[in-house]
């Protein structure tokens, strides 16, 4: 019997890279590739890359260019590149770096096998389609391992708002939807190999419309059928656009129990006049009622967001728009960034805002973020939580969850084992985690 071949796959960005990396992963796996920590001793090394932050080609080619000796040791490996910016670059990454036996886009993925085979025949393989045929389908007989307790299932891909920052639209193509059937097929899968949380992933996952039993089934109809799932105890959902945030979807915040009282709802400027150059098509009053009426819904949930600072033309009047919306919202979570320029984006031909000012803004916003965290999280003191164990922590005897509202949570206890959810009385909350005793 031979020995299996090594496959090492490094995952840039979004929880959907991880999931596309670990459905290349089974794809690879049925040529009779294992995955290694390392790629010293892999027989092919695939960059799944992403092209959301500034320079993401530039330093995917650095990336690359670390693995020239590696090729001249072992001819025989193979390299390829995966993901948004092989499908920005296509085959000029063939032509910048001739080591790159591969580029696969992200919708073309289920070809790899036949992709592989092309390299160990001395070929190039490049396939930046958006083929018709469902990839998901395409890879559903592919062998299958144990997982861990938490797993992410894309539900939808592509995004059709054409943002003025987001390359998404040509990356990832126009929304499409899975249907509904195939998604709890695979959830019945995961639950059997250990999964006990599930997060439903899509570039604009709220506008899920995929095809059910009685027509087009709504992101929230899509979660009460995995609420039947026997053995799925948690269900959340990522990333999500204000504008299609139906009143379905609300209310299942308050109704449906295995729903997470935890909601990422990007809305990336408290300045209506930036929300309009940015082609976000919704203001900051229509978000902020959006909040109350989710709040109505489920008292208890912990918001998070995007902020965007130092977007083109963006003022300080402006800018004082977002602080006020930080200060109104309080988030449990929040991600902020200082504006990069994408290339191929309306937003890069316009005039920049100086980068230092960007910089002292987006410190300022950091620091008002990181105080209502930090409020938030030292609320949960004395409340009992249910915890879902991931694994061991640092100390000896310590494991390291998750609770409900997504705060990292940390117990002693020898009788803990992943997989277990348990509830718990916070103790102690830490600069970026909770301490836990065991109920």
């Amino acid at each position: 019997m031979s020995e299996p071949k090594k496959l090492f796959i490094k995952t840039y960005g979004c929880q959907m890279n991880v999931y596309d990396s670990e459905r290349m992963s089974e794809a690879l796996g049925g040529q009779g590739y294992v995955e290694t920590k390392t790629p010293d001793d892999a027989d092919m090394i695939l960059l799944n890359t992403c092209h959301i932050r500034e320079k993401a080609a530039e330093k995917v080619y650095s990336e690359l260019g670390r693995f020239k000796g590696l090729k001249a040791e072992k001819p025989d490996l193979k390299i390829g590149v995966a993901g948004c910016v092989a499908q920005a670059e296509g085959e000029e990454i063939m032509r910048r770096q001739p080591l790159v036996d591969l580029v696969v886009g992200p919708q073309s993925y289920h070809r790899l096998p036949e992709m592989e085979a092309k390299t160990r025949a001395g070929e190039k393989a490049l396939d930046t389609d958006f083929p018709e045929e469902d990839k998901f389908e395409k890879l559903k007989n592919r062998p299958k391992a144990k997982r861990g307790p938490t797993a992410f299932l894309t539900v939808q891909e592509g995004c059709d708002k054409f943002c003025a920052f987001c390359v998404v639209p040509y990356t990832r193509g126009a929304e499409v939807s899975r249907p509904a059937d195939r998604i709890i097929r695979e959830a019945h899968d995961l639950v059997e190999r250990g999964v006990r949380e599930i997060t439903l992933l899509g570039q604009n996952v709220n506008a899920y419309h995929g095809a059910g039993p009685d027509g087009d089934m709504t992101l929230a109809g899509l979660i009460w059928e995995l609420n039947k799932v026997d053995g799925l105890e948690r269900i959340r959902f990522t990333t999500s656009h204000p504008n299609d945030m139906a009143d379905d979807l609300i209310e299942a915040h308050g109704t449906c129990d295995k729903l997470m009282p935890y909601l990422h709802l990007p809305v990336q400027s408290g300045s209506d006049r930036i929300l309009k150059r940015m082609n976000r098509s919704h203001t900051a009053e229509s978000y902020l009622r959006l909040i109350e009426r989710i709040r109505a819904a489920r008292p208890d949930i912990v918001m998070s967001g995007d902020f965007i600072v130092g977007f083109p033309e963006e003022t300080e009047e402006d800018f004082q728009a977002t602080m006020d919306l930080v200060e109104e919202v309080k988030y449990g979570y929040a991600y902020s960034f200082k504006y990069s320029t994408r290339p191929g984006t309306p937003a890069a031909e316009r005039a920049q805002v100086d980068p230092a000012e960007a910089d002292d803004r987006l410190q300022h916003l950091q620091a008002l973020i990181t105080r209502h965290q930090r409020e938030i999280q030292d609320g949960m003191v004395g409340r009992t939580v249910r915890v879902l164990f991931e694994k061991p922590g640092r100390l000896p005897g310590q494991m390291v969850g998750k609770s409900e509202y997504l705060h990292s949570v940390h117990v002693k206890g020898p009788e803990i084992a992943v997989g277990d959810l348990k509830e718990v009385r916070i103790t102690e909350s830490g600069a970026n985690s909770l301490a836990g005793e065991l109920l």
